[in-house]
């Protein structure tokens, strides 16, 4: 697995943790997605699992503006690392 990704995904989401403008029920969802792929799980299960947590999250209608485009990006970047692993 590419763990220098992972590392910068794991920075990304923690930048959206402690954003003020983010609402707590995102930073909860986040924060469950970074503990997946922070996991010694099965590498293509946690990495499903937080996919979905943040796909979950595009849906909420009280999702910020400026939170959106990095979530798609880190859900493109964690869909590029499990077609990688295949």
């Amino acid at each position: 697995m590419d763990e220098e990704a992972l590392d910068g995904i794991k920075e990304i989401m923690e930048g959206v943790i402690r954003d003020s403008a983010v609402p707590r029920n995102i930073k909860r969802s986040v924060q469950e997605a970074k503990d997946k792929i922070s996991s010694k799980d099965a590498p293509e299960v946690t990495l499903t699992s937080a996919i979905y947590l943040l796909d979950e999250c595009l849906n909420d209608i009280n999702m910020p503006f400026h939170t959106r485009p990095e979530l798609m990006s880190l859900i493109s970047e964690l869909e590029r690392i499990k077609e990688e692993m295949k």
